[in-house]
């Protein structure tokens, strides 16, 4: 299959091309065009095309196409390169390419379709019930009868996608109904989403002129974010400190989500053991939302080993089975490395490997590697390991006490506290350091999709601003 460059709809293929491969077999599954940065940097003097051809419908007449699209993305065969491409098909693709088990590829797709056929309940709750039609004029007249105004600041929004983790395209599908154009460049292991999403859109009459895929590489990325004023860009650390504080980039990184039991449920730490192996276990522990550390002021031990013995048996199996609980790492030796590691870490003081009983954890294979899950436990938060994250089921059990909590956990993407105390309530609600708030026992894999993730997509592409008109050009308005 030979999969092109997608310029504002229109197929490109390119004289370069990737080979995308089976990370098992190494039989190659896809040939995908290669754009350039200039190419793209071009193509972005067409970007008011995009949301002037959006503006042109309606946004409830948007939201009802992407319901559709939400329905054949799911359940049709799509059109695809030079071929088609059928649901089963997709998730085979994407397994075979990303390393997920297929059950879990055919789970991000369910959950994309339910943010897709929400999509009226998501910007209701991303906008906070403002009239769509603000968003298309620029001002309008709210429900409390205020004038109010949202500029956009950007004809498309721009993302750098990354290849192992599906369920990050959740964040960008309200883009379309706010009339706003698509520039993506997918990640080089799961082109299948953006693509599929894309056909899924166009068959159910989004115009075709208001989406771009271009497959690249570094330097397409690089186009991306210096082309678009707006950019959402998936990595590391280092990513997100980079772009730290620039308005016109949102860095998605690592998440460091955490299980907080306080003193008055400590002692009731079997009660939240499910919970607690399905934060870290969940989607092969690959989201940033899956929990990498749980803080107790007590029975950290007796946790730590209670996790182990949950998951610390499970071993790889081949992607097709149903069973299936981890992903592989499809790029040579970067298993090995992350293991090593870990090794390394585990070296220190006060810091017990509980799951080392169930056997070696590095899995070696001649194309690709697993790891298997990682239970740790620390006697305190300064040891070095409480602070990792890795893309496999990896958790840290850490002995702190109550009052340095707060202090101690760092940043933090979903906070799920388990305590009744109305004090650390208080205190990890004025935490600006920690984003998503569980009050109660909620795994942290567990996600309101009316709640804004990491930021309101909204806020993040159009500014509010003082707006005024004449009284009798707002009753005017108000008539319409």
């Amino acid at each position: 299959m030979n999969i092109p460059v997608l310029r504002w709809g229109k197929p490109y293929e390119s004289l370069e091309k990737d080979e995308v491969v089976h990370f098992i077999t190494g039989e190659p599954v896809a040939r995908v065009s290669q754009a350039g940065g200039g190419l793209l940097e071009r193509d972005m003097r067409h970007a008011p095309t995009a949301r002037k051809l959006l503006r042109e419908m309606p946004c409830e007449e948007l939201i009802q196409r992407i319901k559709r699209a939400g329905d054949l993305y799911l359940n049709d065969t799509l059109p695809l390169g030079d071929g088609t491409q059928s649901p089963d098909e997709f998730a085979r693709a994407q397994s075979a390419t990303t390393g997920l088990p297929e059950h879990m590829c055919k789970a991000n797709m369910a959950k994309n379709f339910f943010v897709l056929s929400h999509m009226d309940q998501m910007l209701e709750a991303l906008t906070r019930g403002l009239p769509l039609d603000v968003l298309t004029r620029g001002f309008g007249v709210e429900s409390r009868g205020v004038v109010v105004s949202y500029q956009a600041q950007t004809p498309a929004l721009g993302l750098v996608l990354p290849s192992n983790s599906p369920g990050v395209h959740t964040l960008w599908m309200p883009v379309i109904p706010m009339q706003i154009g698509l520039v993506l460049k997918p990640g080089p292991q799961e082109p299948w989403t953006p693509y599929r999403m894309a056909a899924a859109m166009v068959e159910a009459g989004i115009p075709s002129g208001a989406i771009s895929i271009y497959p690249g590489g570094g330097d397409v990325g690089a186009a991306v974010l210096a082309s678009c004023s707006r950019s959402l860009i998936f990595g590391g650390t280092a990513t997100v400190d980079r772009y730290r504080g620039n308005p016109a980039v949102q860095a998605h990184g690592p998440g460091f989500s955490k299980i907080l039991l306080g003193d008055d449920a400590a002692d009731h730490w079997r009660d939240y053991l499910d919970l607690m192996v399905e934060s870290v276990y969940v989607n092969s522990g690959r989201g940033c939302i899956n929990c990498s550390s749980i803080w107790a002021p007590r029975h950290t031990r007796e946790i730590a080993a209670a996790i182990a013995e949950r998951i610390g048996p499970i071993e790889p199996r081949p992607p097709e089975d149903p069973q299936a609980g981890l992903a592989a790492f499809t790029v040579p030796g970067a298993a090995a490395s992350i293991w090593k590691m870990i090794e390394t870490d585990l070296r220190e003081g006060g810091v017990e490997h509980a799951t080392e009983p169930f056997g070696p954890r590095l899995v070696e294979m001649p194309r690709c590697g697993y790891l298997r899950p990682v239970v740790v436990h620390a006697e305190s938060p300064a040891a070095a390991i409480v602070k990792k994250e890795y893309m496999f089921p990896f958790a840290t059990v850490v002995r702190c006490p109550q009052e340095q909590m707060l202090d101690a956990i760092g940043p933090t993407l979903v906070c799920s506290l388990i305590s009744d105390d109305a004090a650390l309530q208080q205190s990890l609600t004025d935490a600006t350091h920690v984003d998503r708030l569980n009050l109660g026992p909620i795994p942290t894999t567990k996600l309101d999709w009316l709640q804004p993730h990491e930021g309101n997509i909204v806020d993040f592409l159009f500014r509010a601003r003082a707006l005024q008109i004449p009284p009798e050009r707002r009753a005017k308005l108000n008539r319409q």
